[in-house]
């Protein structure tokens, strides 16, 4: 199938873009075919986020947004800022000591998968084809220029053979140019990077695991509009850092989760696991107790910022949003950011073929007009807000910050060089932490949690974790870090377990139960996970979140 433009991901970032071209096309009467594909069984099914947004872009895509009733129905009301001293003492800090990005007034709680399906509507309505439940396996490169994606094969069996009656190969989907905004470590955003080389002289690339749950609370707790953001304990216990949210939205619900940095260093750390001690904390227990959890999830989220942003543009595409790494961590935020990156693309493709351009070259029009925007200053601006958290910690990173964002900008870029995975140390250094056993009433365990993501895989089919040795999990993993995998996936994916024939520790892929969160693919410390895409329409589908 051919297209002007093929765009990977119904993510914010690739329905602007989408949104974006067939509003020039149809303002300059020019006929222009666009296609989404979207691995998910439906437009929001795999989007997870807070989400607090900040309507910056959307205000320059769709003006009147109100009037279309764009689902951002709860405005921010109250800002706090939390550290978590103990497991049972805090401290709030004045809002006037609070580093100006973290403030958000005009901003709007929302859910980011709600909004992903109003904008696919708008999408829609200007002629967008948008095919859900089709997973873009391959890059389709030619002489190394882009020509679109490759979908991947349906009915497949585990041993590789084709189903009987079911097997439907992969298409050819060919675009003049092609969009990919897959989100935070997307698997060919991955393989592209590597390609063309698009990191060359950047930072590291910096991720978090962000956990959150969807809770239905008590109606005299409800503070609609109120947003709390925090740090501390649990992580700093166990040497990690991060910073948990919790945000009352509409009809009585409120979001709650934990950002774990993963530059953790302790292999027997649990990200899901102090997530869910922390919501025994007197600050997060008052708004919770009485409640009931509707909803579980998990997402990796890019946040190295400006040091490590990539080369976005490669013959035939571009790279947007979170699957370059555009999101400002200073603010928690980056729905705008991806949602204007998204946007630039469309402006220069647009440009580029509405003179006749067949497609294939480098637009490098992108890169000047996205370094003149206001998301790139935006990032520009935030640099060292994470190098100093990485470097100084959370009181002395704190306090630069403030510095550097509401007095004066301080005329140095911090740099922080390490791979997240080349920072776990043996687990010979530590002692195995124990966690808390779940009360089931505001902690649970990880099983019960995927059943609330209502994530489903269809099991006869090749498994999506491929290992590049699988002697490396017992070999190599076991003996050195404890196989930090069994720990640092929040979906119970990966088990050491016995073999009741043998005896002997064998290493299982419970690849029914994974979210798509790509944890094992960032932290594995011996770089021997790789995650792909599994058959269309797997994975979680989350409501509201």
């Amino acid at each position: 199938m051919e297209f002007d433009v093929v765009i990977v991901g119904a993510g914010p970032a690739g329905l602007s873009a989408a949104i974006r071209l067939m509003q020039q096309a149809n303002d300059a009467s020019q006929e222009l075919t666009v296609c989404v594909v979207e691995k998910g069984s439906e437009v929001g099914a795999h989007i997870l986020s807070g989400a607090v947004i900040e309507p910056t872009a959307l205000n320059e895509l769709i003006p009147d947004w109100k009037e279309k009733e764009a689902p951002l129905l709860t405005a921010v009301t109250k800002d706090q800022v939390v550290m978590l001293k103990d497991s049972s003492s805090s401290k709030t800090f004045p809002n006037a000591i609070v580093p100006k990005n973290m403030h958000n007034d005009g901003n709007y709680i929302a859910s980011l998968g709600n909004v992903c399906r109003w904008l696919a509507t708008q999408a829609e309505e200007l002629g967008v084809e948008i095919f859900p439940g089709f997973a873009a396996a391959e890059p389709l490169i030619e002489d190394g220029v882009v020509k679109g994606v490759i979908t991947g094969d349906m009915g497949v069996s585990a041993d590789g053979s084709e189903k009987p009656g079911m097997y439907m190969p992969g298409m050819e989907l060919r675009a003049k140019y092609t969009i990919f905004s897959e989100g935070s470590r997307g698997h060919l955003g991955k393989q592209l990077i590597s390609q063309f080389k698009l990191d060359e002289g950047k930072d590291a690339q910096h991720y978090g695991i962000g956990i959150k749950e969807l809770w239905d609370i008590d109606p005299a707790k409800h503070q609609p509009g109120l947003v709390v953001h925090g740090s501390g304990w649990p992580l700093t216990e166990n040497g990690a850092s991060g910073g948990f949210f919790l945000y009352h939205a509409e009809n009585n619900q409120v979001v709650v989760g934990l950002i774990t940095d993963l530059n953790y260093d302790n292999p027997y750390l649990s990200p899901f696991d102090e997530f869910q001690r922390m919501k025994h904390h007197p600050e997060l227990k008052q708004h919770l107790e009485g409640g009931k959890r509707v909803s579980y999830g998990a997402r990796a989220i890019t946040k190295g910022g400006y040091n490590c942003l990539p080369k976005m543009t490669f013959p035939g595409g571009i790279l947007v949003g979170c699957d370059a790494g555009t999101l400002n961590f200073s603010k928690i935020k980056g729905t705008h950011t991806a949602m204007k990156s998204g946007m630039i693309a469309a402006e220069t493709i647009f440009e580029a073929v509405k003179g006749g351009d067949e497609g294939g070259q480098e637009l490098t029009a992108f890169t000047s007009a996205w370094e003149q925007s206001w998301a790139f200053k935006e990032l520009y601006a935030t640099r060292n807000f994470g190098p100093a958290m990485h470097k100084f910690g959370p009181m002395l990173g704190g306090a630069f910050n403030f510095i550097d964002q509401n007095l004066f900008s301080i005329p140095v870029t911090l740099h922080d060089t390490h791979e997240d995975y080349s920072m776990l140390k043996p687990a010979a250094d530590f002692q195995p932490i124990e966690y808390p056993k779940p009360d089931g009433v505001l902690s649970f365990d990880k099983l019960s949690s995927v059943f609330l993501s209502n994530t489903n895989h269809e099991e006869d089919q090749p498994c999506h974790l491929k290992l590049k040795d699988e002697t490396v999990p017992l070999q190599v993993n076991l003996p050195k870090w404890a196989e930090p995998a069994q720990r640092f996936c929040p979906a119970g994916v990966y088990e050491v377990v016995k073999d009741e024939e043998t005896g002997n520790d064998r290493f299982q892929i419970n690849s029914q139960n994974c979210v798509h969160c790509k944890t094992c693919d960032i932290k594995d410390p011996s770089q021997n996970i790789t995650w792909v895409t599994p058959e269309g329409a797997g994975g979680p589908n989350y409501p509201n979140m």
